[in-house]
């Protein structure tokens, strides 16, 4: 990698030409996305090939003049935006979180892939009722999750409806695995041993998606360890690079990702570190309509860009996706990170 930041002595692929884009639907049919000038255009084209950049959903109405053409309501954004979206040339990704709270069936994610281009990817998250090892019942607290990992419901919920619905577009299916209970935390190795009865018993993806990658994300650090990198190196998983204030910084999780080289890298920066690990309502507060930059975070860029450009000189593929609560505006944020990537060139 860049400046041996994982070694590795696999040739660099050649990257080939970017497709074209789908032809621009006509004024007054639906969402419109802004117009795109050639500053734009040039610094999309000087990118990886194999980079994958994208928000974390798209029915934003503040982002009228970032991405879209005029202000429209979350309804229209979300029935019709991520076609507009899509035409914008940094945008070659998208986190569909929903799912996290509900399962989406085949069609729905179906509806998805057709709005996109052939190069576009797609970052899924697996639902709650499977990465939740407590569930919240109304009025009633919490109990515990008897689906917690289950394989069964993982294949049956998730991967088998997503590789119908979005096919060779997955770009990563994730695991986020929300923070555990105190007495989990101190059974780690029962944990991990559920999770590696999940992960081996999931199909291959390469046969209906030849660039996807099973991730899995956490929440808390206890899993950062040589066990839980190599029950993923196992299963043919990767590691989703979480920046979120619930784990250590960038820096810290590197061993985790260096433990896993060669491959691909699956990142999703969720939140910035000064709101702290409970701090997500705040941000939602503190960045409004997600407009314009709030808190500009350069350390997580540089050592963000790093990691891209390392993984993707090799060959490998990156998927990133940023949420409006890391700096206040992910579409200016993707800006920079790209920016931030062509200088480690």
């Amino acid at each position: 990698m860049q400046d041996a930041l994982f070694p590795d002595d696999e040739a660099v692929l050649a990257e080939p030409a970017p497709p074209a884009l789908p032809a621009a639907r006509p004024r007054g049919a639906g969402v419109q996305a802004r117009p795109v000038d050639e500053e734009e255009r040039a610094l999309a084209a000087a990118l990886p090939r194999g980079l994958h950049l994208g928000g974390s959903s798209w029915t934003y109405p503040g982002w009228a003049g970032l991405v879209w053409d005029k202000r429209y309501s979350e309804q229209q954004l979300s029935k019709s935006g991520l076609a507009a979206y899509a035409r914008l040339p940094l945008l070659r990704a998208v986190s569909i979180d929903r799912g996290f709270y509900q399962p989406l069936t085949a069609s729905q994610y179906e509806r998805y892939a057709v709005q996109v281009p052939e190069d576009f990817r797609f970052t899924v998250k697996a639902p709650s009722l499977v990465c939740d090892a407590l569930l919240r019942e109304d009025g009633r607290g919490l109990r515990a999750n008897s689906g917690f990992l289950d394989p069964a419901l993982a294949l049956q919920e998730f991967v088998e409806p997503a590789l119908e619905g979005l096919g060779g577009k997955i770009g990563a299916l994730v695991f986020q695995l929300s923070p555990l209970s105190a007495p989990l935390r101190e059974d780690m190795a029962g944990v991990l041993r559920r999770l590696e009865q999940m992960l081996q018993a999931l199909p291959s993806l390469k046969a209906v998606a030849p660039d996807g990658v099973v991730a899995v994300e956490v929440r808390d650090p206890e899993f950062l360890t040589p066990e839980f990198a190599a029950i993923l190196r196992a299963a043919g998983a990767t590691y989703c690079l979480g920046l979120h204030p619930k784990l250590p910084p960038l820096a810290q999780q590197l061993p985790i990702l260096r433990a896993l080289w060669p491959g691909p890298l699956v990142c999703r920066w969720n939140l910035h570190r000064l709101h702290g690990p409970y701090g997500y309502e705040e941000a939602l507060k503190r960045y409004g309509e997600f407009d314009r930059i709030v808190d500009a975070d350069p350390d997580t860029h540089a050592g963000l860009a790093k990691v891209i450009r390392g993984t993707t000189a090799a060959g490998h593929k990156a998927y990133v996706t940023v949420s409006n609560q890391a700096e206040g505006c992910a579409p200016l944020s993707l800006q920079t990170l790209a920016r931030a990537v062509l200088d480690q060139g």
